[in-house]
């Protein structure tokens, strides 16, 4: 039903997730992030309130794997649930329930943690994984792209998938890159590179008019000199 990598860039320290799914609106629900303390995903049957829990707790200084030893101790419904993370020392972990769907799998590496349900092949977050340490010089969010297709190339899921997100958190409060597709009946994860194709471009212009407007680019919409 979904595969997903989340990641640490330990050149800029920034934390993002790349994920895809058979239904609708995955960005919604399961990519999380925190600028300067990680990066978590939430899958199988998911609960979106496991992903700000992990944050928080490694925010306290907890590792992943503390984090979610910590979230997943006697909590109710846990066997559904599927939990990556990846902290800012660069220490991955993650969580299967005993409830996953179908084939499943999960590949923890150093600033990296993939992890899926209702697979074609266990192997698909192995190669995962393998991508995004293949390309340590890219941006996180193209390296975390680049890893999501290097999934879908595997095999990808049972069936189709239908939605797809990047998300990217640097140095500020809100995302440097939050980019959803939200439906798609022909293959999200490409509609999803357009669209980083199209806003990797203009990804510091709309942070400069964030942080520091009076010297931003014109916007160049009708009527702005």
């Amino acid at each position: 039903m979904t595969f997903s990598i989340a990641g640490h860039c330990k050149r800029t320290n920034a934390f993002g997730v790349a994920i895809t799914t058979s239904s609708i609106a995955v960005g919604a629900r399961c990519p999380h992030a925190r600028a300067g303390i990680g990066a978590v995903a939430t899958q199988n049957v998911t609960d979106p309130k496991l992903g700000s829990l992990l944050l928080d707790f490694m925010e306290r200084g907890l590792s992943a794997k503390q984090a979610i030893e910590a979230v997943t101790k006697d909590r109710p419904d846990i066997a559904y649930r599927q939990l990556t993370a990846v902290d800012k020392h660069g220490i991955s972990a993650s969580w299967s329930g005993t409830h996953i769907l179908g084939t499943f799998g999960v590949s923890e590496a150093p600033h990296c943690v993939a992890a899926g349900n209702l697979l074609k092949t266990a192997a698909l977050p192995r190669s995962m994984t393998d991508a995004f340490e293949q390309n340590s010089d890219a941006f996180l969010g193209e390296r975390l792209l680049l890893a999501l297709e290097a999934g879908l190339a595997t095999g990808g899921e049972e069936g189709p998938v239908h939605s797809a997100a990047l998300l990217v958190y640097h140095e500020q409060s809100f995302p440097l890159v939050s980019l959803r597709v939200d439906w798609d009946d022909s293959c999200p994860v490409r509609t999803l590179r357009s669209l980083w194709q199209a806003y990797a471009p203009q990804m510091n212009d709309y942070l400069q008019r964030a942080v520091n407007p009076s010297n931003a680019k014109s916007y160049g919409v009708p009527g702005d000199e």
